[in-house]
């Protein structure tokens, strides 16, 4: 009785592809063109964010129209797992973000010169000078500020 037990083999549950992500329906290899493959990795250093649809069978990707939706899903994916992009879902999107090992992976492939950053990283000067504001500030304005409503010869006989 001890024996018949042992006979049978051990079930094993399949081991996930990606424990964070279930596969795709129909997922399988996919070989992307080292031009497609560039545009995406230039896009993404670029901007340093990008969002991809998840829907693998999207004729192209929002960004870049001249690409499949599924090699820009599996370019990013390739990324993630190698820790150069962080990824969030929402509402059926993955949104992903360049980390600091991304940029320099980047740099080095796409043959980069360390001054070149992400527009993420560099800092958005603003349309008028700040100075020049607060300079226009001090006459007789028709703000809210002080006494508003109480201008010259409020409340008296002139």
């Amino acid at each position: 009785l001890a024996q018949a037990t042992r006979s049978k083999p051990l079930r094993t549950r399949p081991r996930p592809q990606d424990s964070r992500r279930p596969p795709l329906a129909g997922e399988k290899m996919v070989l992307i063109p080292k031009k497609e493959r560039k545009q995406i990795l230039e896009h993404l250093f670029k901007e340093g964010v990008m969002c991809v649809k998840k829907d693998p069978r999207a004729c192209r990707h929002n960004e870049l129209e001249d690409i499949p939706n599924l090699h820009v899903m599996m370019v990013l994916r390739s990324l993630c797992s190698r820790a150069y992009v962080t990824e969030k879902f929402n509402w059926q999107w993955y949104y992903y973000f360049l980390t600091n090992e991304g940029i320099d992976y980047l740099r080095e492939v796409l043959h980069l010169p360390p001054q070149v950053m992400p527009s993420t990283l560099t800092k958005q000067r603003p349309t008028r000078p700040a100075l020049a504001a607060m300079a226009g500030e001090g006459g007789e304005g028709k703000g809210k500020g002080k006494g508003w409503g109480k201008g010259k010869g409020y409340g008296r006989d002139e």
